[in-house]
């Protein structure tokens, strides 16, 4: 399983989030995470339709890029591992 995160430096859910997913990485060294900086990633904002009013956003993928679920917003940590949890096996 791969995560996505897209946020900006303007961001203040974005900075909410960083220690969050700080603890989630360093807990589940398995889980592969990409961070995308909005304004320097219009590729991946394209791709995935994603809109500046609804960051921070995260993209669960599976072993294929398959998108498995999408979050945007300050996400409690207990709601991010039940995602994770839930598709790790993918």
């Amino acid at each position: 399983m791969k995560v996505l995160k897209i946020g900006a430096i303007w961001c203040s859910g974005c900075l909410v989030m960083k220690p969050i997913w700080k603890r989630i990485e360093n807990e589940n060294p398995w889980l592969k995470t990409e961070y995308y900086e909005y304004d320097e990633s219009p590729e991946i904002i394209k791709n995935y339709g994603l809109e500046a009013g609804l960051l921070p956003t995260f993209i669960f993928l599976d072993s294929q890029d398959n998108e498995l679920a999408r979050v945007s917003g300050e996400i409690e940590e207990k709601d991010l591992l039940k995602i994770i949890n839930q598709n790790k096996e993918k």
